[in-house]
């Protein structure tokens, strides 16, 4: 191990240019590449002004050596958690400038980047922002140093080194967020082994990396470890990852005990947060608790707030978090919830991990999330439901209305009445962004027209068909002048809303070939709500669509899309 301020410094790169940094392919790209393309980067820096960069580039190595080199340089790195043109406009006082990938320096295959590493010192307290989602969904900053982020690898190393040893890091998260940051980039950066250039998105794809590769570790998010054991190749990854690290939320018990059958061991679940980094680990083949990381400690407040103290703070003091445990007498703990998430509802407490947990345990719910919504004269409380198999056929054989009745009930069995879900939507899946969380403003844009107009009241699968509700909004832009006196959902919208909605779960479909069998048969009004159903095939390339209005057919099509995107 190094320190993340040495990774430039001449004697560390003297020892060992030809350390492995990234893989990219079947070709390793070592120390001696990272320090010729950092001193390319540095070159372009130094010719510009601005002093807080924007980081938006999305290959890793890359990344890496743009974030060494503002630092060598002197200048603040910012790490917006996406780059799309709204957020960084949201963000636009905390950046003087953007560096992209359409930034990279020029950079000579064989330039073996001699440079003075005393005219290249970091300072071990260089800052550098992150930007969190915050409890509200706002963007919120967490100014960090690197000496923080340099007594976190070398935690990890103490605490997983051994396991890891040579392995290649494997992930499917991004580098934007700290999770991905440290244990993509930063920690194998500092160990001296190679991290991929790829992102790992399901088990064939892994196959192929540990192929190239042999020894691996993957990273990667509930959300994405839930999916793989269905995938073909899941259990016959050879040879087989050292071991599969989860952050960003609970990993479901089920997928724990899939993964502990085919591995035999449970993915290593990481607990932290942006401002603590990590705090504690577990892997539930052997307990649903969690242990400290090796230097953490907790306690236990009279309220049951969680506090920490973490040489990955920057101070030594306790810091509060807004998490609810229990400790057991081994000096772990359960979580228990978020205080912040704590409610009033016409006089009654509610808590809505609470209600949430009680809602997992039903056999149509995979997972529930609850959401506050705004905007009403009494606060109302969301609940957006993933589905079961079998929850998905109640929705179809039964209806939403009825779904939604069933489940208030169920809850009304353990709460005051007062406090249950008003407003419901069904989904496939949850909306967890790439960091494997639930943002508040995703949730709660589930109870909003999408930005295509249509609302979304409920979705399911079942096996490559998909079912939705779909309400049409009085207010929509397309019934102006559509026709005056009469308005009528235009033929034209329907196709599209098809298309886009097919298009979320079959990317493919954007490359439209054509619409064929097109057929309207009754005109849509305002407020009406739509039964859709989108049929794929996939050997021949297209879906078929049916909207439903009362039961009788209204409208469909099929929509035919190209091979190749």
């Amino acid at each position: 191990m190094i320190a993340l301020h040495d990774v430039l410094s001449a004697a560390v790169e003297a020892a060992g240019l030809k350390t492995p940094v990234c893989r990219d392919g079947g070709v390793v790209l070592d120390r001696a590449a990272f320090r010729a393309r950092v001193a390319g980067w540095i070159a372009l820096l130094r010719a510009r002004d601005a002093q807080r960069y924007a980081l938006c580039i999305d290959d890793p190595f890359d990344f890496a050596c743009a974030l060494f080199a503002l630092f060598a340089c002197g200048k603040e790195p910012v790490i917006p958690a996406n780059a799309t043109p709204g957020y960084l406009a949201d963000l636009a006082d905390a950046y003087d400038a953007v560096l992209t990938d359409a930034d990279l320096p020029r950079f000579a295959a064989g330039d073996n980047g001699e440079i003075d590493g005393t005219a290249y010192r970091i300072d071990p307290q260089a800052p550098l922002t992150l930007y969190t989602s915050g409890s509200s969904g706002t963007p919120k900053p967490i100014r960090k140093t690197l000496a923080q982020f340099n007594a976190e690898v070398h935690t990890l190393e103490r605490q997983w080194g051994t396991l890891v040893g040579d392995a290649t890091m494997l992930a499917s998260v991004p580098h934007h967020h700290i999770y991905g940051l440290l244990f993509r980039v930063l920690w194998p950066l500092a160990a001296g082994r190679a991290f991929d250039r790829a992102i790992s998105l399901e088990p064939l794809h892994l196959q192929q990396q540990i192929d190239q590769g042999g020894a691996t570790v993957v990273v990667s998010t509930p959300a994405q470890l839930s999916r793989w054991p269905a995938l073909p190749g899941f259990a016959a990854l050879t040879p087989a990852p050292r071991a599969f690290f989860s952050s960003g939320g609970p990993l479901a018990l089920d997928a724990a005990r899939e993964y502990a059958a085919a591995y035999g061991a449970a993915p290593l679940e990481i607990y932290g947060s942006t401002e603590t980094g990590g705090i504690a680990w577990r892997r539930q083949d052997q307990t649903d608790a969690w242990q400290p990381v090796a230097g953490i400690e907790v306690r236990r407040d009279e309220d049951g707030a969680l506090n920490v103290r973490s040489p990955h703070l920057d101070h030594r003091g306790w810091h509060r978090t807004d998490d609810q445990i229990a400790l057991d007498a081994d000096g772990r703990f359960r979580l228990q919830g978020r205080l912040d998430r704590v409610l009033k509802l016409d006089g009654k407490r509610v808590s809505l991990p609470e209600l949430e947990a009680r809602l997992a345990r039903h056999p149509y719910v995979v997972q529930a999330a609850l959401v506050p919504l705004e905007g009403a004269t009494r606060e109302r409380v969301g609940a957006v439901v993933a589905l079961t198999e079998a929850g998905s056929e109640a929705l179809r054989d039964e209806g939403r209305v009825a779904l939604a009745r069933a489940l208030r009930r169920y809850l009304a069995d353990y709460v005051d009445v007062v406090v249950l879900p008003r407003h419901w939507r069904f989904r496939a899946t949850l909306p967890f962004d790439a960091r494997g969380k639930l943002p508040a403003a995703a949730l709660a844009a589930a109870f909003e027209p999408r930005s295509e107009g249509m609302e979304v009241l409920a979705e399911a699968r079942s096996g490559e068909t998909l079912h939705y509700d779909l309400r049409v909004p009085p207010t929509l832009v397309h019934f102006a002048g559509h026709f005056p006196g009469l308005p009528i959902l235009p033929g034209v919208v329907q196709v599209d809303w098809a298309i886009r909605l097919a298009a979320d779960h079959v990317p493919a479909v954007r490359a439209i070939a054509s619409v064929d069998r097109l057929k309207f048969m009754a005109p849509v009004a305002p407020g009406a709500v739509l039964k859709l159903t989108l049929a794929h095939d996939a050997a021949r390339r297209r879906v078929q669509f049916v909207y439903k209005l009362s039961g009788r057919e209204c409208a469909s099509g099929v929509i035919v899309y190209r091979e190749h995107a």
